[in-house]
């Protein structure tokens, strides 16, 4: 049954025309992963290093607000975390990348 499908040919009876067929299928797909690296992953990646780049340049005594909507002050710069003066003596530990913006004054 298979060897018979392969005997018969190209439907059009033409030689040769279905490798252009394959290509130009592919063409749209290609379109679209264009599209979506030019319009979500390239953007997501640079908020991200912009991001990192803010969190790497706090230093003690910044104020801050957490992903979460906390005000502080950093307190204490360690390895992975912060340690955030919410309040007079209320020193919490957070995590680097759950720091969302560095507040100026």
């Amino acid at each position: 049954m298979f060897g018979l499908a392969f005997a018969m040919g190209s439907p059009a009876g033409g030689a040769g025309g279905g490798g252009s067929a394959g290509i130009e299928s592919f063409i749209p797909m290609i379109a679209i992963i264009a599209i979506f690296y030019f319009l979500l992953i390239r953007p997501q990646q640079k908020k991200a290093k912009e991001h990192k780049l803010m969190v790497d340049a706090i230093k003690k005594g910044d104020n801050v607000i957490t992903a979460g909507g906390v005000y502080g002050k950093i307190s204490s710069v360690e390895d992975t975390m912060f340690g955030l003066e919410i309040a007079n003596g209320v020193v919490i530990k957070i995590s680097k990348p759950f720091v969302a913006s560095k507040i100026e004054k």
